[in-house]
Order: C-alpha cells, then structure tokens, then sequence
C-alpha cells in the first residue's frame, strides 16, 4: 500500500514539473500592451516590439475594435510601403491571437485606410531558441478559442484550437525540440527512477 502510494506522489510530481516546464516554453504578449491594437494616443509599437525577446512558439494577442481596426500578415515591402492590397492573412475579430512559429520577421499592419501611415504597424522579430525561456509578460493567457483562422476575404473564420502562423511556410506548432519539452522529459525520467527504485 504505501509503495502504491509513493508512486502515485512521484506520477503528480512528474505531472506538475510537465506542466510548468510546458508553461515555461512559450509566452503571450498583448501587442501594444495596454493601450492594444490602435491609432488612438499614437502607441509606438516598434519601441514596442524592440523592448521584447519573442521566440519560437510565443503568441501574440491583437486586441483592438474590430470596426474600426483589423490585422494583416504581410511581406516586409508591403510593411515599408503600408500596402494592405495583398495580405498573407487578415484576422479581423478584436481578439486574435497569432502564434509565431517561425524566426525572423513577422511583419503585421492594420488594413483600414490611413491607420499604417499613422504607425498602426509592428514588426516582431523572432529570435532563435536558446537556453533560457522567453520572459512571460504580467498577464494570464488568452483563453482557448480567441483566435480565428486568416481570411484571404478579410472577413474573420471559425474560432481555431490554436493560433494560426502568419507565414504560409511556417511549421506546424509543435513542442518537439522544445528545451523545456527536453527538461521537462528529463525530469520526468528521474522521478520515475526514483519512485521505481
């Protein structure tokens, strides 16, 4: 009985170091942060942008009046030129969530006319996976559904599980490769030799 017991005490704890490393691997951030995905008080989202450590499997939140904004996917031209005529993808819900799956530049802009000319653009440079996790913003996740799948119409899809990559050539989001996926795997291995023994 108390052997049954201990390996049930290991099994939780190796649950709880699964889920906090899992946690640890990716952030959420709120583009703009307060102030959101708008016009309005001139928010500067490259200082924005610049004053963050994206990487891999990171998402970022637009959260905005979706009558009055939307967020477009775009080529590094069109984010220099504010040309909103050929979007890699369009999210137009006021609530979208965008998982950056890709390094590099990851180039958004509001479509409505004006709003790019007036700084409603923000390139998100995401940086190669190191050691060390990306540091999380104060604020909780966004819940499960607030994103919407592109639309080439510039209408908004069905509410999608996870978030969609705004590069046609993206990977899939995946933990493989993961260094907290590798810790966490790792820790997970030596509690259970250690509640087998």
């Amino acid at each position: 009985m108390a052997g049954a017991a201990r390996r049930a005490s290991g099994v939780a704890v190796a649950l709880v170091v699964v889920m906090f490393a899992g946690a640890a691997a990716a952030a959420v951030y709120e583009v703009g942060d307060k102030a959101g995905w708008t016009i309005m008080g001139n928010p500067d989202y490259t200082a924005w942008a610049k004053s963050k450590k994206f990487h891999v499997g990171d998402t970022v939140v637009f959260t905005y009046m979706k009558q009055f904004h939307n967020v477009m996917a775009v080529s590094k031209a069109s984010y220099k030129g504010c040309d909103a005529s050929k979007p890699i993808a369009t999210w137009s819900t006021g609530k979208d969530s965008v998982v950056l799956n890709t390094t590099g530049h990851h180039y958004f802009l509001c479509g409505f006319p004006g709003h790019c000319a007036a700084g409603q653009k923000v390139d998100i440079n995401v940086l190669a996976s190191s050691a060390a996790p990306s540091e999380s913003p104060a604020m909780a996740p966004a819940p499960a559904g607030s994103g919407s799948e592109p639309s080439a119409a510039g209408g908004s899809g069905s509410a999608a599980a996870a978030a969609p990559s705004p590069h046609a050539n993206a990977a899939p989001r995946t933990g493989a490769g993961s260094v907290a996926a590798t810790i966490a795997a790792s820790a997970l291995s030596l509690v259970v030799a250690a509640v087998l023994a």
